[in-house]
């Protein structure tokens, strides 16, 4: 296996790109490798009353806007974070995808779908009894997503 670093000034973003004759068990195992080291790089501290919280980001269901302020949704609770949307689109990994106007979620943590095509659509978190409505504006990118997810995960 060869590997190459190449360096590019002005990137907005870094880029790891794995080219391959197919993709088996050690590719699989390098590209998580790499999207859990890019999740380790992005750090948010939840807040809860006069507590900071320190959790995975791969432990979060979705962020949602609730007033002024923002929420990042665990299994069982809720814990106000110091972002706007626009900021986490740019600092999470690609597994969070934006779901309406008001929110973010971890495709991850998406246990169900209940596909409604004349307005949104419910997304059903695994061991949670959170829901989260999944805009028709935004449906077909997490669509999209999901499929290459799952392309993945063979």
């Amino acid at each position: 296996m060869k590997v190459h670093i190449e360096l590019v000034n002005d990137l907005p973003e870094d880029e790891v790109l794995i080219r391959c004759g197919r993709v088996d068990e050690t590719i699989q195992r390098i590209e998580q490798f790499i999207r859990e080291q890019s999740t380790a790089c992005a750090k948010i501290t939840f807040y809860k009353d006069n507590e900071e919280f320190y959790f995975p980001l791969d432990t979060v269901l979705f962020f949602e806007t609730e007033g002024d302020d923002i929420y990042a949704h665990m299994v069982n609770d809720a814990y106000r974070i110091k972002y706007r949307l626009y900021e986490l689109e740019a600092l999470l990994p690609r597994c969070f995808i934006r779901a309406s106007k008001s929110a973010i979620l971890n495709i991850r943590q998406i246990y169900s779908i209940t596909i409604n095509i004349t307005a949104s659509s419910l997304v059903k978190f695994k061991n949670s009894h959170k829901q989260l409505y999944v805009s028709r504006r935004y449906y077909t990118a997490l669509r999209q997503r999901l499929n290459e997810r799952s392309h993945y995960e063979k």
